[in-house]
């Protein structure tokens, strides 16, 4: 093991390569919810929409009603309902 001003080089090295290959995995899932996205497109379904219902339902219940009733007043209080 080699030290560089108290740094573990082969340490730092192994959470370089760990960052790294994550990195990798996760531009490889980003493209693959790319594609499912492109796919239900393709369907006909609206990608926009499907994605803010995959944020709601990333949400507890009571977090999704607050916004909810939120977006709700805002769009009385601007007369788009």
């Amino acid at each position: 093991m080699v030290e560089v001003g108290g740094i573990s080089s082969d340490r730092l090295k192994s959470f370089i390569e760990r960052i790294e290959r994550l990195e990798e995995e996760k531009a490889a899932i980003a493209a693959d919810v790319k594609e499912v996205y492109s796919e239900a497109k393709s369907t006909g379904f609206d990608a926009k929409i499907i994605r803010q219902v995959v944020s709601l339902r990333k949400m507890e219940g009571a977090e999704r009603r607050e916004q909810e009733e939120l977006l709700g007043l805002y769009k009385r209080a601007l007369d788009m309902e």
